[in-house]
């Protein structure tokens, strides 16, 4: 039955027989779900999924920041790393290179020769400077070659035999055998030199008798710090003054 607007309407459905009546009322301007809706279950229902949620974003916010703290701790550990370990693999780097130079100048010294003039090989001799002729690159001339410090530099200068006949009259060009080389403040003699008798020549006028040269570097990016300056050395004969 239907009453007056705003008034009670009621729906009358059979359901399992005639004996099994549901009655729904619906009043009008309520909800007959809302009791359903906001029963204590629903609410605790709806409580624990936004809980849930909350935990989940809460989880990742810890996660990410966790992340940032491990990569800021990997990052510092490295910089720390390179800054107490920068000097010690300079130090090596400079050694290293200074080891390659020191096997040029000796392989140079022991293929001393005549000039492309004729001259005797050695030109003169000083404790930290050596002029003499070499072949240092197997062409048919021989090339005056300068050996010298400056500052912490070893140096090379190379004089090519140019004209006919040949002579030595052209600039030398210089180049860096190497650096880092503290032989003047830490009072060390880069070139030592000996007769054939093995007697080192302490008079260096007396450059003819030389047969046997000694090359000492000591090698320190840093004398403040440690490790220590590293003493490279090595020697060679003058082949072509052998039994000379």
């Amino acid at each position: 039955m239907m009453h007056a607007r705003g008034f009670t309407q009621s729906l009358k459905f059979a359901l399992g027989g005639p004996n099994s009546d549901f009655m729904l009322t619906r009043t009008s301007g309520i909800d007959p779900y809302s009791d359903f809706r906001h029963s204590p279950r629903r609410a605790e229902r709806d409580a624990k999924a936004n809980s849930s949620a909350g935990f989940t974003l809460i989880e990742t916010i810890v996660w990410i920041a966790v992340f940032i703290a491990a990569m800021v701790a990997v990052v510092s550990t490295l910089l720390y790393f390179y800054r107490t370990n920068a000097y010690v693999l300079e130090q090596a780097n400079a050694i290293t290179s200074a080891q390659r130079g020191l096997e040029q100048v000796v392989r140079t010294i022991r293929e001393g020769a005549y000039s492309s003039q004729g001259a005797f090989p050695i030109v003169s001799i000083a404790a930290n400077d050596f002029v003499f002729y070499a072949d240092i690159d197997s062409d048919a001339l021989i090339e005056r070659v300068h050996y010298y410090l400056a500052g912490t530099d070893l140096m090379r200068g190379v004089i090519e035999a140019t004209g006919n006949p040949p002579d030595y009259t052209g600039p030398e060009t210089a180049s860096v055998i190497a650096d880092y080389v503290r032989n003047t403040e830490e009072g060390i003699t880069t070139f030592r030199y000996y007769d054939e008798l093995g007697a080192e020549i302490v008079n260096y006028q007396n450059w003819g008798t030389v047969r046997f040269v000694k090359v000492a570097l000591a090698v320190n990016i840093n004398p403040e710090k440690l490790p220590e300056q590293l003493t490279l050395d090595s020697s060679a004969s003058i082949r072509n003054l052998i039994g000379k």
